[in-house]
């Protein structure tokens, strides 16, 4: 998945800067433009860092390694001749949530707990997270100062995104008689598999601020993390920067 994002991102964003080239018409002598066909719509980019609203204490996340990538193609229709715009899309949505006790996820009958390094028998963990991988349609209305040049406009975004997990595991960096091991522990934990939400952005041209919270739960109604001998369910929220290219 890392490797597909990674080629996605090149695609998108690179080649059509050198896709492009002009070249003489040979009937008239004016230039015309050649390269990649011209895409309707924009594909976005979007990096952020996750957190969670009323956790466990156990789901103590680091800041960084806790991070969200997220690939959209979105189709803007203007609303009339408004400053208003319809936008719907598709695209993945790829969750890091990293813990700063190094504690992993385990079943505990149909429950989910908590475990530690040295109740999983790997007291010399270095590194634990929970990743789950979604697609997602964002769908947003937006405002725009100036339709006619998207590119140097102000604009602000609200809107909601529905998404349907494909993929969730946890993976384990530890080490072990003295060798540096990987652990990938592929599973749903009780995940939802369908999650909605809210989200808003804010910017200029291709740049913007954003920020989307999960009205769902992270994990299935009843089937939290037991904690205290108490199931514990909780939202995920995620900030950070959105770049689209027109």
């Amino acid at each position: 998945m890392r490797k597909f994002a990674a080629y996605l991102i090149f695609t998108v964003f690179f080649i059509p800067a050198f896709g492009q080239d002009t070249t003489p018409a040979q009937s008239t002598g004016s230039l015309k433009r050649s390269g990649r066909p011209d895409i309707p719509g924009t594909f976005t980019l979007e990096l952020g860092v996750n957190n969670a609203s009323s956790k466990p204490s156990e789901f103590s996340l680091g800041f960084w390694g806790s991070r969200t990538l997220n690939v959209y193609y979105q189709y803007e229709m203007r609303i009339l001749k408004s400053n208003f715009s319809f936008v719907p899309g598709i695209g993945f949505s790829m969750e890091r949530f990293k813990f700063k006790n190094e504690y992993t996820l385990d079943y505990n009958g149909s429950s989910i707990v908590m475990i530690s390094p040295t109740e999983a028998g790997r007291s010399d963990t270095r590194k634990s997270q929970l990743i789950t991988n979604y697609i997602e349609v964002p769908v947003e209305i937006t405002f725009r100062t100036n339709p006619e040049d998207p590119a140097r406009s102000f604009k602000a975004s609200i809107g909601g995104r529905v998404g349907y997990m494909f993929d969730s595991f946890t993976k384990i960096k530890y080490k072990e008689n003295g060798e540096m091991k990987k652990l990938k522990d592929k599973q749903d934990y009780n995940l939802n598999k369908f999650r909605y939400g809210v989200s808003a952005k804010i910017g200029v041209g291709n740049f913007s601020l954003f920020g989307y919270y999960n009205l769902s739960d992270l994990f299935e109604k009843d089937k939290g993390i037991l904690e205290d001998s108490q199931l514990k369910n909780f939202n995920t929220f995620t900030v950070g920067i959105s770049l689209s290219s027109f």
